[in-house]
């Protein structure tokens, strides 16, 4: 039975994690395709761009959301095991990345693994991504490199505190995901300068506010 339930499990995070409801709420609500804006991902961060601020925040919310509720049942209410528990979540993963319902393209899977990570009692590779993704963002130019950044910090936390376990593993495909759908932005140099220093230097010039 552990092997149904990991199928229908993995198959529905997988059509769940699929729908696009970043570009659902651009076409309903702002009569736009999101597609048409910034890097052309078909993303949360595109809603914004396409002026929709707190539509912005329900895409973001949308995406991270999608990543739990089967994850959250594989390992609470069925008791399957870490590896199928895996399984399901990167099939949500995929399913973001690879979507059906935009000819098998996606987004970059940054939100939804967040939704993931959140799903799983382990918080502490949530909270250790989130921790590099900030220490990226203050000191990194590129945002791809941040992500990479944030996912490989993640991993070597994961690899120091657990060793060779399903956590590893786990956090080793999501830095895999990460590369292979940034993968043209991490051809340009991270550049080590930051916001960190670019604040730094709007203090030093009294520019504070035209941060």
């Amino acid at each position: 039975m552990e092997t149904l339930y990991t199928a229908v499990l993995a198959l529905a995070a997988f059509w769940l994690g699929a729908c696009p409801f970043s570009v659902y709420i651009g076409r309903w609500f702002l009569g736009r395709e999101i597609t048409d804006y910034g890097d052309g991902n078909p993303g949360a961060a595109n809603v914004f761009r396409a002026g929709g601020q707190k539509l912005g925040y329900l895409a973001v919310f949308l995406d991270v959301i999608k990543g739990a509720p089967f994850v959250f049942l594989a390992h609470s209410f069925f008791g399957l095991p870490a590896l199928a528990v895996v399984a399901v979540g990167l099939c949500a993963i995929l399913g973001h990345v690879l979507s059906p319902f935009l000819q098998w393209r996606g987004g970059k899977a940054v939100a939804v693994t967040f939704g993931v990570l959140l799903a799983l009692p382990q918080h502490d590779m949530l909270l250790a991504l989130a921790a590099f993704m900030v220490l990226g963002f203050l000191f990194i130019e590129v945002n791809a490199w941040i992500v990479v950044f944030g996912a490989a910090g993640s991993l070597a936390y994961v690899a120091v505190t657990k060793g060779s376990s399903w956590e590893s593993l786990l956090m080793l495909c999501i830095l895999a995901v990460f590369i292979v759908k940034h993968f043209e932005e991490l051809h340009t140099l991270p550049g080590i300068k930051g916001r960190l220093f670019h604040w730094f230097q709007a203090v030093i010039r009294g520019n504070l506010f035209t941060i």
